[in-house]
């Protein structure tokens, strides 16, 4: 089957890293403002807490997590997504088994919360990091 048939029939998808602190969260965010009629939802292989960093690089285009809760998610609920994208590789090789009914992409992106700098070496990781997702995310949507 194409991906173009694949994705047509997409109606859930399940943004998922490590710790759902940074990067899942973004692309949460990002993709609640930019793709519509489609559930959308963030979670980790942990909960570390929303990263500080995340809500002011998410701030910087307009768009306010400020609200959004660090989540686990299990093998059960994986089942419930029709896309999963794992955003590193750690969610990638130790995330619950994936059920062949979901399709998985992944997104392998550097984690911004590692980056050892200043406030503002920091905020420039973080953006650096949301406009890759930024892309990613609108390219998922032209696909979708």
């Amino acid at each position: 089957m194409k991906e173009l048939d694949i994705l047509n029939n997409i109606n859930s998808i399940l943004f998922l890293c490590t710790g759902n602190s940074c990067r899942s969260q973004i692309a949460e965010g990002i993709a609640r403002k930019y793709i519509k009629n489609k559930t959308l939802y963030s979670a980790g292989i942990e909960a570390h807490g929303l990263n500080p960093y995340a809500i002011d690089t998410m701030k910087d285009i307009d768009i306010d997590i400020s609200n959004y809760k660090s989540k686990i998610i299990t093998s059960e609920d994986i089942k419930s997504y029709d896309l999963v994208i794992t955003l590193c590789g750690d969610a990638k090789d130790n995330c619950p088994l994936l059920d062949d009914k979901v399709i998985h992409e992944h997104w392998d992106l550097e984690d911004p919360a590692s980056f050892v700098g200043n406030r503002e070496e920091k905020n420039r990781k973080f953006a650096e990091i949301r406009d890759v997702i930024y892309k990613n995310i609108k390219d998922l949507k032209e696909r979708l």
